[in-house]
């Protein structure tokens, strides 16, 4: 029986703290652990991750937490994918090459084709809610986020998309199917939205 407990998978890419902190900021104790015994007794996993798809997930199985967080999504347990962790949860990412990812979520990471806007999407930008999730609970639709990337997904089934962001293409920016989400942007840098969806998460269950 999982412990009422959010841990955020640290697989060594990346300062976690202010992830940590932002839980902290609405009342909710996030552990940033590397140990898979930890990890696999948490009742919420968060599974964040910065630079580069292909290092990200070679990172995370190395350390072999890849099996963690698909045992843990196996189980029914509360997963957020954060940017780059977002992105892991699909099929494959074409950075660098071409990367298989978790395979929670069906679809490809592809980068932003060349346009007038700058790559990669760096700031505030809008999130267009397509259906109805715990996660926005109190989020009003349009809402604005921070994006920090060069790569977006693609591909990805319709019922899986819960909102969508515009940048020269329209992309999924939040994702989600039974109890594995992901958001694109980063809720820890987005303010007050951000923090409020980070404390939906902590206390979501598992189902819309």
């Amino acid at each position: 029986n999982p412990l009422n407990m959010l841990a955020i998978v640290d697989y060594g890419v990346g300062n976690l703290r202010s992830l940590a902190k932002a839980f902290a900021q609405v009342g909710v104790e996030a552990v940033v652990s590397s140990d898979s015994g930890l990890l696999a007794d948490a009742s919420h996993l968060v599974l964040p991750g910065v630079g580069a798809f292909g290092s990200a997930v070679g990172e995370l199985r190395r350390s072999n937490l890849d099996q963690v967080v698909l045992a843990a999504a196996e189980r029914g347990i509360p997963l957020l994918g954060i940017c780059v962790g977002f992105q892991m949860l699909f099929d494959e990412g074409h950075e660098f090459g071409r990367h298989a990812g978790l395979g929670l979520l069906r679809g490809q990471v592809v980068r932003f084709p060349e346009s007038a806007l700058p790559i990669p999407h760096v700031g505030w930008n809008q999130a267009d809610q397509t259906h109805p999730h715990g996660l926005f609970a109190g989020i009003p639709d349009h809402s604005f986020f921070y994006f920090v990337h060069s790569y977006y997904v693609e591909g990805v089934e319709s019922s899986d998309v819960l909102a969508v962001t515009d940048y020269g293409v329209t992309y999924p920016s939040v994702c989600g199917r039974n109890n594995v989400l992901g958001v694109q942007f980063h809720p820890e840098k987005s303010q007050t939205l951000g923090l409020h969806l980070l404390q939906n998460f902590a206390s979501w269950t598992g189902s819309n």
